[in-house]
């Protein structure tokens, strides 16, 4: 029997997937909250995608389009969230009345302790059925919209680390998928994933210590190459080392970003700054065009406030982190630590390091 997906969200990610699961011959429903923002490609009945160079490409027709939650998961074996970690907790709350037993749901990416907030929101949620979470390290395809009805693939990335909530379920989940995307790989455990989350560490601190520049220029000038000034590169090591630091505390060996840089782009340099100016991948790539981007609205509370919560409820000093959210809630004039994913609201504040390996692990909760 053929597979059906589920694929939540049609912005440029979610849009890709769908369509390339189509060509790939599976089923595929896509759901977006906003119906007028898939009302062409309901019309057409499918994703017009565009790949190049050897990239999938062609019609992919879907089985449904639709902006009703219970109909996009309801056929379901597999939920694909391609949306901003930002909208995990409301779409896992208006998802948790309709999922089904053995149906498997993965986050593209779930950026830091997405899996944990999902599970927890669908648990308080009120829904008893059998669900395995999962998420992903990063999201698989370099993607862009093309039009309303039309997307593209650039790229797409070889072994990405995946992992189940708790970690005996990743098998199951990687099983699921495998003969869509065999370049998903045991990711060990959701802390794990959540932790290697570069993002966190390059993003936030990387925009507002360019803020400035952003706002004189729009962005016109190449976001990691002059934007990673020494003095830039040694805020990003320190902050890279807390992170480190945080995963130690309970028990995981995350890479810090020179290893994550050497097997990312096979790029080397005595230190960050070095190493980030030998990757030529980095040149070109121009910073954001305002400092209302996701680089902080969703990677601050998302993926560094988790972080940093972590920290702090197991003992490790944070204080970059702290600056770097303390920061960017100023700039924004908002509160990233009352909006972000606190240990409190992951429910795991109470937690010895003990209790919250096992239950990632195997799903107990003591």
């Amino acid at each position: 029997m053929t597979k059906y997906f589920a694929v939540i969200g049609a912005g440029h990610g979610g849009k890709a997937m769908a369509a390339h699961l189509a060509l790939m011959g599976f089923k595929v429903s896509l759901y977006n909250r906003t119906a007028s923002h898939i009302e062409v490609i309901k019309k057409r009945g499918g994703i017009e995608l565009d790949g190049g160079d050897g990239a999938p490409h062609g019609f992919g027709k879907l089985a449904l389009v639709t902006s009703n939650i219970a109909d996009a998961i309801k056929k379901a074996q597999v939920i694909m969230v391609v949306l901003p970690s930002s909208a995990h907790a409301e779409i896992a709350a208006s998802m948790a009345p309709y999922l089904k037993d053995k149906q498997i749901v993965i986050l593209h990416p779930g950026r830091t302790c997405g899996a944990l907030e999902f599970s927890k929101v669908i648990r308080d949620s009120g829904c008893k059925a059998d669900v395995t979470i999962a998420e992903v390290e990063t999201f698989i395809y370099a993607s862009r919209s093309e039009g309303p009805a039309a997307a593209r693939i650039f790229r797409i990335k070889e072994a990405i680390p995946l992992a189940a909530l708790p970690a005996t379920r990743t098998e199951l989940a990687l099983n699921a998928i495998n003969e869509a995307y065999p370049q998903f790989i045991d990711g060990v455990n959701v802390l794990q994933t959540s932790l290697n989350n570069m993002g966190a560490i390059f993003h936030p601190a990387l925009t507002l210590l360019n803020a400035g520049w952003i706002e004189a220029t729009h962005g016109d000038y190449q976001f990691y190459i002059d934007g990673v000034t020494p003095s830039v590169a040694r805020m990003l090591e320190v902050l890279d080392r807390e992170r480190v630091t945080v995963a130690s505390a309970i028990g995981i060996r995350a890479r810090n970003a020179l290893e994550w840089l050497k097997l990312a782009y096979d790029t080397t340099g005595v230190d960050l700054h070095e190493a980030i100016h030998n990757q030529p991948g980095y040149y070109g790539i121009k910073a954001p065009p305002t400092l209302n981007h996701r680089y902080l609205f969703e990677d601050i509370p998302m993926s560094l406030v988790p972080i940093a919560s972590i920290g702090k409820r197991y003992g490790v000093a944070v204080g970059a982190m702290e600056s770097i959210i303390k920061i960017g809630s100023i700039i924004h004039r908002t509160d990233y630590w009352r909006r972000g994913r606190t240990v409190e609201k992951l429910g795991i504040e109470q937690w010895s390091v003990s209790e919250l390996t096992r239950f990632v692990q195997e799903g107990v909760i003591d």
